[in-house]
Protein backbone atom coordinates (compact mmCIF):
# COMPACT_ATOMS: atom_id res chain seq x y z
CA UNK A 1 0.00 0.00 0.00
CA UNK A 2 2.13 2.91 -1.18
CA UNK A 3 -0.72 5.39 -0.66
CA UNK A 4 -0.84 4.62 3.07
CA UNK A 5 2.89 5.12 3.39
CA UNK A 6 2.68 8.42 1.50
CA UNK A 7 -0.09 9.69 3.80
CA UNK A 8 1.93 8.77 6.87
CA UNK A 9 5.00 10.55 5.49
CA UNK A 10 2.94 13.63 4.61
CA UNK A 11 1.42 13.72 8.10
CA UNK A 12 4.88 13.56 9.65
CA UNK A 13 6.05 16.39 7.43
CA UNK A 14 2.99 18.48 8.33
CA UNK A 15 3.66 17.97 12.03
CA UNK A 16 7.28 19.01 11.54
CA UNK A 17 6.23 22.17 9.67
CA UNK A 18 3.70 23.00 12.40
CA UNK A 19 6.35 22.58 15.10
CA UNK A 20 8.79 24.82 13.22
CA UNK A 21 6.11 27.50 12.74
CA UNK A 22 5.18 27.29 16.42
CA UNK A 23 8.82 27.64 17.41
CA UNK A 24 9.15 30.72 15.18
CA UNK A 25 6.08 32.30 16.79
CA UNK A 26 7.54 31.70 20.25
CA UNK A 27 10.92 33.04 19.13
CA UNK A 28 9.39 36.24 17.71
CA UNK A 29 7.37 36.71 20.90
CA UNK A 30 10.45 36.33 23.07
CA UNK A 31 12.45 38.72 20.89
CA UNK A 32 9.62 41.26 21.14
CA UNK A 33 9.45 40.92 24.93
CA UNK A 34 13.21 41.38 25.21
CA UNK A 35 13.19 44.42 22.90
CA UNK A 36 10.17 46.14 24.47
CA UNK A 37 10.96 45.04 27.97
CA UNK A 38 9.35 42.80 30.52
CA UNK A 39 7.25 45.70 31.87
CA UNK A 40 4.95 45.31 28.85
CA UNK A 41 3.58 42.18 30.55
CA UNK A 42 2.87 44.06 33.80
CA UNK A 43 0.83 46.90 32.31
CA UNK A 44 -2.91 47.08 33.00
CA UNK A 45 -5.16 45.96 30.18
Amino acid sequence: MPLHREHKRRKGRNIAVALVLGALVVLFFLITVVKVGVQILDRPL
